[in-house]
Formats: C-alpha cells, sequence, structure tokens
C-alpha cells in the first residue's frame, strides 16, 4: 500500500535561535520512499544534516527571528500486513547481548529504573522470560495509564506515570520502557508516524506517535503499550534510549510552538 504522510510545524523565536531537528524518517525506512522526503522551510535558512550516535538523520539549523514554518510530504511503501508477533522470541542472558545493545539496559532522563526495580520484579518476576515477559508489561502499561492528551507534561518520567495513572503515549512507552529494562530486557524508544490505518479512525488531531522496541531473540521488536495490538503502516523516525534522544526539535534559546499538524493516511485506489 501507499501511505501519504508530512507534517507542517511552525516556530516563533524572539531572535536567531540554533535548532537541532529529529523531523526525517529513519535511514532503515528510505529504501521504500516513493516519492522524495525533503525537509523544507519558508524562509531562506540554511540546514545541515547528520547521522547521530543512534543512526537517526537530523537536521541543525539556525531558526530567523519571528515566524518559521517548516514541512515535508512524501509518499512511503508499506506491506499492508500488521506487525509480527513472535510468541517464541526469548530473552537473552546478558552476557550474550552485544555490546552496542548494553546502552538499552540503563537508567536514562525519562526510564528512571533505579526507582521501579523493586516494583518490576514483584509485578513481573514470576512472568516467563522472553516476549512473554514483554507482553504482560505491555498489558499492565495499557490498563493502569489512561491516555490524556490534556495531562501530558513533558516533565514526567517512567515513575511519575506510574504513580500518575495517565498520560500521552511517550509516558505509556517510557514507563513499559524501563519496565523492560529492569527485568533486563533491552527496550529502546521510538518515534515516528501511525496512522489509523486497519483501525477505527481516532476523534483527536493527527500526531506523531511513540512507541518502543524491545531485543529478543537478536532482532529488534516493535511493541505500543498504549495501542497494545500489532498495527499497519507505522513509519519509524528515529530511536533512543528515551524521549530525550529523538525530541522533534530542541531550540538553544527561546522558541514558542505556534503551529502544529501531522497526515498520515492511506492512499486509496493506488496499487504499488
Amino acid at each position: 500500500m501507499r501511505i501519504r504522510a508530512g507534517f507542517s510545524l511552525t516556530y516563533e523565536c524572539p531572535k536567531p535561535t540554533p535548532m537541532l531537528l529529529v523531523l526525517d524518517i529513519h535511514p532503515s525506512r528510505r529504501i521504500d520512499l516513493l516519492t522524495e522526503h525533503v525537509i523544507g522551510f519558508d524562509r531562506p535558512i540554511e540546514a545541515r544534516g547528520y547521522i547521530d550516535a543512534f543512526g537517526n538523520a537530523c537536521t541543525r539549523i539556525e531558526a530567523p527571528e519571528g515566524l518559521t514554518t517548516i514541512s515535508t510530504s512524501f509518499e512511503i511503501y508499506d506491506t499492508g500486513r500488521s506487525e509480527v508477533v513472535v510468541p517464541d522470541a526469548v530473552q537473552h542472558d546478558i552476557k550474550e547481548l552485544p555490546d552496542e545493545v548494553l546502552r538499552f539496559l540503563l537508567g536514562s532522563r525519562y526510564c528512571d529504573t533505579d526507582r521501579l526495580g523493586d516494583f518490576a520484579w514483584a509485578s513481573f518476576g514470576d512472568t516467563p522470560p522472553g516476549w512473554a515477559r514483554v507482553q504482560a508489561i505491555c498489558n499492565f502499561v495499557h490498563d493502569h495509564i489512561a491516555f490524556d492528551y490534556q495531562a501530558a507534561d513533558p516533565m514526567r518520567t517512567a515513575h511519575g506515570a506510574l504513580n500518575d495513572g495517565t498520560g500521552v503515549c511517550r509516558d505509556f512507552a517510557h514507563l513499559a520502557i524501563s519496565l523492560c529494562r529492569c527485568m533486563n530486557v533491552p527496550a529502546r524508544y521510538c518515534t515516528g508516524y501511525l496512522g489509523d490505518i486497519g483501525v477505527p479512525p481516532a476523534p483527536e488531531p493527527m500526531d506523531f506517535s511513540a512507541w518502543f522496541e524491545a531485543y529478543l531473540s537478536g532482532h529488534w521488536f516493535a511493541f505500543d503499550p498504549r495501542h497494545n495490538r500489532p498495527r499497519i503502516g507505522r513509519i519509524l523516525m528515529a530511536t533512543g534510549c528515551d524521549a530525550t534522544d529523538v525530541a522533534l526539535s530542541t531550540s538553544f534559546g527561546a522558541s514558542r510552538l505556534a503551529g502544529f499538524e501531522v497526515v498520515t493516511e492511506e492512499v486509496q485506489g493506488t496499487a504499488c
């Protein structure tokens, strides 16, 4: 199937402000592009791209004073199949993990594993290691957190999400990631596009989505504790230890998000 996706973000800066953007799709998905994916600006801006330590495509700019709109629109191929479920995927002993995976067992800015270890082992210590354990964690997080856009809090950690019992998709991901890490399952934060494809349309405006990947049987598998079901058409933008590493924009100075629109939809009646 073909999926049309893109965004339009407007930032207001009181003076020229350096910014770091993580708004490109992940390099692993570029092979699936059916049209060009170019990040555009409505004002003359010099932009420089680079690949960060996690393998994400990033962009450096200096936003001028005033309003600046950043946008893109593209089409991408998707199989149209739901994400894989591998119930017999195994959990590795730590000594078997590749060196580059070890960082995803550690605590991070929003994944405060030091505050969740006792709870994790008490709650999931009797679950079978591997896929079943990760799914048990997703089931708990899905049932424990009530999704509420009005309850979004950029300062909330995984422990805060456990206590508050409310939040947005990043809170679901942070809590599940932290519980997985406490149980010695490497887990990394993911962000990207997820449209209402194959499911009833959500009443809320379209937004970027957050989920996570767990490392089992030598592979990274997607898990989504907010929706808690395999989905169709997920488009990865970036991965990291938590939301800090994949923030859409990081401003090195004052800025205000003045406009926000995201589109993700299947292109009907068009064969690839």
